[in-house]
């Protein structure tokens, strides 16, 4: 099926499928604000509680039914991207209300929104609703899935909202967490003048009674003990550049559970300048294999490296407490490439390079875009877009990450490097960071 009509706002389609992609997609380019993609399930036009809200900091529903499967970069645009099986949606859900939040300004500024969505099971479009009148909006309700006599349609919306995310969170019942306000002092207790009735009266002093006719009370047995109130949902998120390459994973609250770093990239079309000629040798190979690493450095001394070649995964819950998830050969898998740092043994890592190197495929990250997410359990995402790759290398480090009193600092890096004749990529960023190790050969 090929690509359907933009909806006018108001219109519906039916959507016979089990289950769908919702892709939400822009232009990028310099100075257009990041947007997020996000999906409330609603009962009588409201949540049943923070857990129906799938988000970048709550990615997926507890049903299963709806998760945030994150952003990739698509030939000069940027898509950010759900999953819905509707087949897994709990009965009691009437709506699921397709929403997109802005980062960094208004959706006036944000070129070719749209949001589709694609039978997930044969790639065929069913829906597509492409917004055009946006201006000072930070957050817009795009569409919506929806029941009706027992089928699933989709409904373009169009409606957008000046106060951000949290607005729109809010509206449907979402407890935002908002900065606190100092709570105001308690009044000193008032002390009578000299020579003035207390206003407390005094309580007279019970006379002592006999021992043998005192009979003992039990002491009350205290309250059942309230309810840990629910925390409210946190908003927040970091985008690191070169300006602000920095940011520290406590204050973000990352100080636990695990933290997956991803790589997703794409093989840029347009090919300029002196890589014209490698870049479109890079397009023309579909076995293309970059390998996301990490060089480690343990408080007691011990170093290594996670990679796929030599097989070295790694593990997450004894040392180095590093994992790679998977090898992804072609950067077309929606997960793309994954590693796994325990946040719980943070304080046994002293430091953590994770890079990426070309295995095969391609002699330079020249028209490569790839974009490097850090996505603690308990704390807000870390972003950064890689620049451009003007040198002809085959290694990239992407972040450091450094030990800095138990807490683990997040530094960009985003650094091109060039192995010379017969170095390794490997030895060649060991070299730039002085991790001080022997190599062999491997192969995977």
């Amino acid at each position: 099926m090929g690509a359907i009509m933009s909806m006018l706002k108001g219109a519906n389609v039916p959507v016979p499928a089990r289950s769908v992609r919702v892709e939400l997609g822009w232009r990028s380019a310099a100075g257009v604000p990041d947007v997020d993609a996000s999906a409330l399930l609603l009962v009588s036009g409201k949540v049943r509680s923070d857990a129906d809200f799938v988000f970048y900091n709550q990615p997926a529903h507890a049903s299963g039914s709806v998760r945030h499967d994150g952003k990739r970069p698509v030939g000069g645009a940027v898509t950010d991207t759900l999953t819905v099986d509707l087949d897994r949606v709990e009965p009691a859900i009437e709506r699921i209300v397709l929403a997109a939040s802005s980062d960094g300004g208004t959706f006036g500024r944000v070129p070719g929104l749209y949001v589709r969505v694609v039978d997930a099971g044969s790639g065929s479009e069913l829906a597509r609703y492409d917004s055009t009148d946006a201006t000072v909006e930070t957050a817009f309700i795009l569409g919506e899935l929806y029941r009706r006599q027992g089928a699933w349609k989709f409904r373009a919306v169009g409606q957008g909202y000046d106060s951000g995310l949290a607005g729109l969170a809010t509206d449907f019942g979402i407890a935002v967490d908002e900065p606190q306000r100092p709570a105001a002092p308690a009044p000193a207790p008032v002390r009578p003048a000299a020579g003035a009735a207390s206003s407390m009266a005094a309580q007279p002093t019970m006379p002592s009674m006999p021992t043998a006719s005192f009979t003992h009370t039990p002491p009350p047995r205290p309250a059942p003990a309230a309810p840990t109130p629910p925390q409210p949902v946190r908003l927040s998120k970091v985008t690191l550049t070169k300006d602000a390459p920095v940011v520290s994973l406590a204050k973000q609250g990352g100080t636990s559970g695990a933290m997956r770093v991803n790589l997703n990239w794409e093989v840029r079309r347009q090919f300029s300048g002196w890589g014209a000629k490698l870049g479109r040798a890079v397009a023309q190979h579909s076995d293309l294999d970059l390998d996301l690493c990490a060089l480690y450095e343990l408080t007691d001394g011990r170093k290594g490296v996670v990679q796929a070649l030599g097989n070295a995964f790694g593990a997450l819950h004894h040392p180095p407490y590093i994992h790679l998830d998977g090898d992804d050969r072609t950067g077309a898998s929606t997960s793309g490439e994954n590693l796994t740092i325990n946040l719980d043994h943070r304080d046994k890592l002293r430091r953590v390079l994770v890079f990426v190197t070309i295995y095969e495929g391609a002699r330079s990250f020249a028209d490569l875009h790839a974009t490097v997410t850090l996505q603690p359990q308990h704390g807000a995402p870390i972003d950064f877009s890689l620049d451009e790759c003007t040198v002809p290398s085959t290694v990239c480090a992407l972040a450091l990450l450094t030990n800095n009193g138990g807490d683990l600092v997040v530094q960009r890096e985003a650094r091109y490097l060039v192995p010379a004749r017969g170095v390794s990529p490997q030895r060649t960023v060991d070299h730039a960071y002085g991790w001080g190790m022997n190599w062999t050969p491997g192969r995977k």
